[in-house]
């Protein structure tokens, strides 16, 4: 099956022995991994205030 790299869009053979797959090389993962860490990329949703984000039952200064 071939698939496109999410990164250059490069056709990549999905196999168990390509050790990138989704991705055609490692730069092209390295790269995708960066825009998640810099929040270039996230996953849509509603923001969240760090109150809701405390554990019930604790609390921080």
């Amino acid at each position: 099956m071939q698939v496109n790299c999410p990164t250059c869009k490069k056709s990549v053979e999905w196999v168990t022995t390509n050790e990138f797959r989704p991705f055609c090389s490692d730069r092209c993962k390295l790269i995708d991994l960066g825009e998640w860490a810099s929040e270039e990329r996230s996953i849509p949703g509603e923001d969240v205030s760090p109150q809701e984000l405390q554990p019930k039952g604790y609390e921080f200064d």
